[in-house]
């Protein structure tokens, strides 16, 4: 039988399923090239279940469900919310772009996206081993039909080959793991591992195997070096619509589900994934750093960006447990949860002025398109700086304060090594300021190449100015959202 407190654990996943079965039969009856109907209905769907996951997130309750494989807490609650709301972000902006290249045929963009959603949402809330990699499965599948959506585009056929193929092998790369620490354990339940790794009975060989598979497919999810090459063309291949959508709201189920698998089920052997961390953090913020500098395409740029900005996520992971002591762990974890929350938000209005810029023809994917934009439309032009200005660690912007927490929160360990981590990083992102600089100084100093005007949608416009404003609140008031995340933290740490 089926408890109520099963079913109330996982209301907002059972309202997205219904509600994509629903959107893609009604889709069949609507004629309108953008799909105005169903894009409605799709966003008044995310909107119902973002208000829920938030109200379920405020009431601090936890709840484990269908015994044990699923949980419900604040800190998957929040993330899950805050997913919902970046997918609404991206289906604003990104269905004019998608209307004008025939990828609003059919209703497949919402319904896949919502597909997408509830997969982010089972891998955020698995409390099981199998339940985690269902939901990465419905993400990932849901993720390569959206990069080949468009399909007379060889780019994106060729991206959604490329994400295809590696994706599954990061997929076999977890499966692996997680059947060596069945084997280890005897069990799939998270809880269980972490009570039996706990015990020390479990041989530590069998254990740090298979957690290396497990790393590397977490690597692969997260986009980070050596397992980064991917991301590059996938993100310049695919429509540009699709890649804000891979490269936003998923980030945050990355995180959630590197959470659940190394802190919640593994923190026993943090002393071990600790140091890949370490490996894999250096090397993010290495080549990251200096691919980036050598690329004209803004998406590539923005991909190896996102290679570096990982790397500095995984830094707050890594100092959680220090000396086998946890008592930093809660400011550690929250400070890269603070991260990525950040980090999504910047990259939404980064991609949503690009997508203004793409026009029927013509795709804005050069720093040189961006020219001379502030002549054009200094509001755009401004959001796009303010957005590169919080993705360089800034002040007074959200991503100069993520940078900060996570940097604390390496001093703070008292560790020499973590003291020259801190130092490292701050090198990369000085590096890091010279290709975000160079957008800035080709929009408002370089001559515009087109004198035709950005036009955009009430919609697309409203919500534009929100991201960028929210970016510049959240530099000169973090204390509330930080605040929050050390509060979800904390209570998963506590359970």
């Amino acid at each position: 039988m089926i408890d109520n407190i099963s079913l109330i654990a996982v209301y907002p996943e059972i309202m997205l399923l219904v509600m994509a079965c629903v959107i893609a039969l009604m889709d069949l009856g609507v004629k309108t090239p953008l799909r105005g109907a169903t894009y409605v209905i799709t966003l008044m769907t995310l909107g119902a279940v973002a208000v829920l996951q938030a109200m379920y997130a405020s009431s601090g309750m936890t709840h484990y469900a269908f015994g044990n494989m699923v949980v419900s807490d604040s800190m998957g609650n929040w993330l899950k919310c805050f997913a919902t709301v970046a997918m609404m972000i991206t289906l604003v902006y990104g269905r004019p772009y998608a209307g004008q290249r025939d990828m609003l045929r059919g209703g497949e963009l919402f319904t896949l996206s919502i597909f997408a959603l509830l997969g982010m949402f089972v891998m955020i809330s698995g409390n099981n081993f199998l339940v985690i990699y269902l939901g990465l499965e419905l993400l990932t599948l849901s993720s390569y039909a959206l990069v080949a959506l468009r399909r007379d585009h060889v780019p994106a056929t060729e991206a959604a080959i490329k994400y295809f193929v590696l994706g599954a092998m990061a997929s076999g790369f977890l499966l692996y793991g997680m059947s060596m620490l069945y084997g280890a354990t005897g069990s799939l339940d998270i809880t269980a591992v972490f009570k039996a790794i706990a015990s020390g009975n479990v041989r530590h060989q069998v254990l740090i195997f298979g957690l290396v598979f497990i790393v590397s497919g977490l690597a692969f999810k997260l986009g980070v070096v050596p397992f980064h090459m991917w991301i590059p063309d996938v993100y310049q291949g695919a429509p540009t619509a699709i890649t804000l959508m891979i490269g936003g709201a998923p980030k945050l189920a990355a995180f959630g589900m590197t959470m659940r698998l190394l802190v919640e089920g593994m923190l026993p052997l943090a002393i071990d994934w600790q140091q890949m961390l370490m490996v894999l953090s250096i090397g993010s913020l290495l080549v990251g750093n200096l691919a980036a500098i050598m690329q004209t395409n803004v998406k590539r740029m923005l991909a190896f960006s996102t290679i570096s900005q990982m790397g500095f996520v995984l830094l707050g992971l890594m100092a959680g447990v220090v000396n086998g002591n946890t008592l930093s762990a809660a400011n550690a974890y929250s400070s890269s949860m603070f991260y990525v929350i950040t980090y999504v938000l910047t990259t939404l209005a980064a991609f949503g002025v690009l997508l203004l810029l793409s026009r029927e023809g013509f795709e804005s994917e050069e720093i040189a398109d961006l020219a001379g934009l502030n002549q054009r439309s200094p509001l755009y032009a401004g959001i796009m700086a303010v957005s590169m200005f919080s993705l360089a660690g800034i002040p007074p912007l959200a991503g100069f304060y993520a940078k900060l927490s996570v940097l604390q929160a390496l001093v703070a360990s008292g560790e020499q090594v973590y003291l020259y981590l801190a130092v490292f990083a701050v090198l990369m992102s000085l590096i890091g300021a010279f290709y975000y600089l160079r957008v800035i100084k080709v929009m408002y100093f370089d001559a515009p190449i087109t004198a035709s005007n950005v036009v955009a949608g009430a919609d697309v416009r409203v919500v534009l100015c929100l991201n960028g404003a929210a970016i510049l609140v959240l530099g000169l008031m973090p204390g509330g959202l930080m605040a929050l995340c050390a509060r979800s933290v904390l209570q998963m740490l506590g359970t």
